[in-house]
C-alpha cells in the first residue's frame, strides 16, 4: 500500500482537484493525504488572529470574504445538482461553526479548531468530487486516528493499531482519502502537526502501516542541489539517503516538512519527491542508501537565526557550565541549531525567539551576553564522514570572501554549516554552487 500526499498548490483550485485523478490511480490500494486548499490555511490563521484581538467585525468580513471564495471553487468543482448541493452543506456547515466561535472564549483550543477546517474541507470536497463521477472512495477522519501525546510526539503504535483496524472494515476498497496536519492531542482535543505538518502526516502513516512507498506531491521536481528561486543551473537529486534528506529539510529546504524524514526512517519506508505539474519527472527518492561517497549532494540555507555569543571567565574548566546553560534552553522548549565552543565562550543559534528576553536575562547571570539577529545558516549536505577529505576546505574557500560568524563541522558525518549575516545569504548561495558542483 502507498501513501500519497498533496500539498495545496495541488489543491488549489477545482481544475487541480480534478486533475488530482491524473496521478491517482483508484484501482490501487493507497491512502491519500491532502493539505488545505492553498491560501486557506493562512486565512483560517487571519480569521483566528482577529478573534483573539476581539475584533469580531474584522473576523467577520474574513469568514464572508474567504466563503466566497469556496463557493466560486464548488461551482467550478461540481457539474450535477446533487453534487453542488453537497459541496454547498459541507462550506455552510464549516464556516458557520468558524462563525460561531466569534461566541466563545477565544483561546488556542478554538484556534486549533478553526485550523483545523482547511483538511476537513478540501478532503471532503474531493471525496464528494470522486462520489460525482463514479469513483468510489473511503474518507477516513484523521481525528479518528492521529493522535500526539502530552509532550506533542505522534503516537506511531497508536496510529497503526486504529488505522490498520479502520482500513480492515472496508477490504475491498482501493482508495482512501485523509487530512494532513490535523490530530488529537493527549486530551482528545482537535490539535494540529505544525505548520507543514500535511508531510509529516504522510510519513507517520506510512510508518504505521509500513507501507510500500511514501510519495509527496508538490510543484517542484524533487529536492534540488541548491535553492533554484537564487540561483541559477541547479538540478533535482535523484536520491538521498535519509540522513542526508533530514539535514537539506531542517536546514531549509522548502520541499519536505523537517520532521517528516524520521518516521519513515525508523520503519525504513522510502519516501519518494515528486512534482504535480510534471507527472512523469523522476524526483527525489529518500531512501537508507541513497549516499553517494566522496561527493557533495546539495546545499540548503535557514533564514531567522539568532545567535546568542555567551563570554564567561568562569567556564575555564568549569565542570558542568554547558550544561547549565542547556538546561536554561531546555526550560523554555527553545532547541538550539548551531553550537561552537571555546576555552571562554560558547555561541549558539535559536530560530524560535518566543522566549528570547528570559532566556537572555537567565544566560546574563553566567557572563555578557551579545544577540545578533537576521543571520542565516547555510549547510552544505555530502560525504563528510572520517575518511573523506578536503571538502570542507572546499567550503570554506568559496565563502573567504565573506564575513563568517560560525562553523560547525564534525557533529555529523553529513554535514558543513557555516553561520552569517542573512544580508550575505544569496551570494554564499551562489559562490558556494559555482565552488562545489
Amino acid at each position: 500500500m502507498k501513501v500519497l500526499k498533496f500539498g495545496g498548490t495541488s489543491v488549489g483550485s477545482a481544475a487541480r482537484i480534478k486533475g488530482l485523478l491524473d496521478i491517482v490511480n483508484p484501482a490501487e490500494r493507497q491512502i491519500v493525504v491532502l493539505s488545505a486548499v492553498a491560501g486557506t490555511t493562512n486565512a483560517l490563521v487571519e480569521i483566528g488572529q482577529a478573534y483573539t484581538a476581539g475584533k469580531k467585525d474584522e473576523a467577520k468580513d474574513l469568514v464572508k470574504k474567504h466563503k466566497d471564495k469556496y463557493e466560486d471553487l464548488i461551482k467550478e468543482l461540481f457539474s450535477t445538482e446533487q453534487g453542488y448541493k453537497n459541496g454547498k452543506e459541507l462550506i455552510d456547515y464549516h464556516f458557520n461553526l468558524i462563525s460561531t466561535l466569534a461566541n466563545e472564549l477565544f483561546t488556542s483550543i478554538e484556534e486549533k479548531v478553526i485550523l483545523a477546517q482547511g483538511e476537513l474541507m478540501s478532503t471532503a470536497l474531493w471525496h464528494f468530487y470522486l462520489n460525482e463521477i463514479g469513483i468510489k472512495s473511503v474518507l477516513l477522519p484523521a481525528l479518528d486516528f492521529m493522535k500526539i501525546d502530552e509532550d506533542n510526539e505522534p503516537m506511531v503504535e497508536y496510529i497503526g493499531e486504529k488505522l490498520s483496524h479502520i482500513l480492515a472494515q472496508s477490504p475491498e476498497n482501493t482508495l482512501f482519502i485523509t487530512q494532513g496536519f490535523i490530530c488529537r492531542n493527549s486530551f482528545g482535543e482537535i490539535d494540529n502537526l505544525r505548520r507543514g505538518g500535511s508531510d509529516y502526516t504522510a510519513s507517520l502513516i506510512g510508518a504505521a502501516i509500513r507501507a510500500e512507498e511514501v510519495q509527496i506531491w508538490t510543484d517542484i521536481d524533487g529536492m534540488h542541489n541548491n535553492d533554484p528561486r537564487v540561483v541559477k543551473g541547479t538540478t533535482p537529486i535523484a536520491h538521498l539517503s535519509f540522513d542526508e534528506a533530514a539535514e537539506l529539510a531542517y536546514f531549509g529546504a522548502k520541499i519536505l516538512h523537517p520532521q517528516s524524514v524520521f518516521p519513515a526512517q525508523k520503519y525504513n519506508v522510502p519516501v519518494r519527491l515528486l512534482n504535480t505539474m510534471e507527472p512523469n519527472a523522476k524526483g527525489t527518492l529518500i531512501s537508507k542508501d541513497g549516499a553517494q561517497k566522496g561527493c557533495i549532494r546539495a546545499i540548503a540555507a535557514k533564514d531567522g537565526i539568532t545567535a546568542i555569543h555567551i563570554h564567561s571567565s568562569r567556564m575555564l574548566l568549569a565542570y558542568g557550565f554547558l550544561r547549565r546553560v542547556f538546561e536554561i534552553f531546555e526550560r523554555y522548549k527553545t532547541p538550539i541549531d548551531m553550537i561552537t565552543t571555546s576555552e571562554v565562550a560558547v555561541s549558539l543559534t535559536i530560530d524560535d525567539t518566543t522566549n528570547l528576553a528570559d532566556i537572555i536575562k537567565e544566560v546574563e547571570d553566567f557572563g555578557s551576553v551579545t544577540v545578533d539577529g537576521d543571520q542565516t545558516i547555510v549547510c552544505v549536505v555530502g560525504d563528510f564522514g572520517l575518511n573523506s577529505h578536503g571538502y570542507a576546505a572546499r567550503v570554506l574557500d568559496a565563502v573567504k570572501h565573506l564575513p563568517v560568524r560560525m562553523i560547525s563541522y564534525g557533529g555529523s558525518d553529513f554535514n558543513v554549516s557555516i553561520l552569517l549575516n542573512s544580508d550575505h545569504k544569496t551570494e554564499a548561495l551562489r559562490s558556494l554552487h559555482n565552488r562545489l558542483f
